[in-house]
């Protein structure tokens, strides 16, 4: 039991830097630019698609995963400067309504290119196999690369916010965006940046995975959803609140779903147990957010506005 518990409890650690990767940028974006982006999940489809392209032309995929990563960055940019700064100043059913758009043409757009069936990329050969983390038990070594890079990327994002100028401007931003125009910052450049870091980032994210789960159409709705979930835990705009939402989300998650069944078994029968576990399994997150959210409503880290 022990084993399982540290085996699952790193999952949900692997899973909860990933969802962090993805809320980051969504978080910054609905926080500083007040825009609703329903197709921040199809870029994080678009990462893996990407890596898993370049990763079939390079033979390589650490190399596959360098270059998709700015490749991710420049399709935001672009998305930004053609579609998403006329949202600007529209309302939030028209935003909700554009970007539900894009996602559907982005789905779509790789059926295209790649087709509907999944692509799967093997995993590098230097972070193959496994280590021992506790006695016995063994964890795969990419997995705990994934959760290196999601904590450095989020030790990266606290010293850019906290000790740059630029992270000074998006805090500034997401307080009083229009205080921050008056003062003379090209806030139209401001967003580009802070969209096309959002985008990077999702990609990021789906490049990292496409090793662990194939990439496929449609891979980012579930993602987008929990994404969702995370930022309104940990409070709109506010980069800490979204990582500690999303360690919450993953152990939540991870561990509801495996010692879910067992815990019921001595409550019902093993069939029934299995059952009502595995139902009851996905609504954990939703439980766990309306029970945060009726004591902070404004979720655990909001930003002051």
């Amino acid at each position: 039991m022990t084993n399982l518990l540290i085996l699952q409890g790193l999952n949900g650690l692997q899973f909860g830097v990933l969802l962090f990767l993805v809320a980051a940028g969504l978080t910054l974006i609905f926080g500083v630019m007040d825009v609703i982006n329903l197709a921040h999940g199809a870029q994080y489809m678009v990462g893996a698609y990407l890596a898993a392209a370049f990763t079939g032309l390079a033979g390589n995929f650490l190399l596959g995963l360098v270059l998709a990563v700015p490749v991710a960055l420049a399709f935001g940019l672009v998305l930004e400067w053609l579609v998403i700064r006329r949202l600007y100043d529209r309302s939030h059913l028209d935003q909700v309504l554009v970007t539900f758009g894009l996602m559907l043409m982005l789905n779509e757009g790789v059926r295209i290119l790649w087709g509907s069936a999944p692509i799967s990329v093997d995993l590098p050969e230097a972070l193959s196999g496994s280590i021992p983390v506790w006695g016995t038990l063994r964890y795969p070594v990419y997995r705990l690369a994934i959760l290196g890079a999601g904590l450095g990327v989020a030790l990266g994002l606290w010293w850019m916010i906290h000790r740059t100028r630029l992270g000074m401007l998006l805090r500034a931003g997401a307080s009083n965006r229009a205080m921050v125009s008056a003062l003379g910052t090209d806030i139209n450049r401001l967003f580009l940046l802070v969209f096309g870091a959002g985008a990077m980032l999702a990609g990021f994210a789906g490049a990292m995975m496409v090793p662990v789960i194939s990439a496929e159409p449609d891979m980012g709705d579930t993602v987008l959803i929990l994404t969702f979930v995370v930022i309104v835990i940990g409070g709109i705009g506010s980069i800490r609140g979204a990582f500690v939402a999303a360690l919450l989300v993953g152990l939540v998650d991870t561990l509801g779903r495996s010692f879910g069944p067992i815990l019921l078994r001595s409550l019902m029968e093993p069939d029934m147990a299995s059952q009502t576990g595995r139902t009851l399994a996905p609504m954990l997150i939703y439980i766990l957010m309306a029970a945060i959210l009726a004591v902070r409503p404004a979720g655990l880290f909001p930003v002051q506005r």
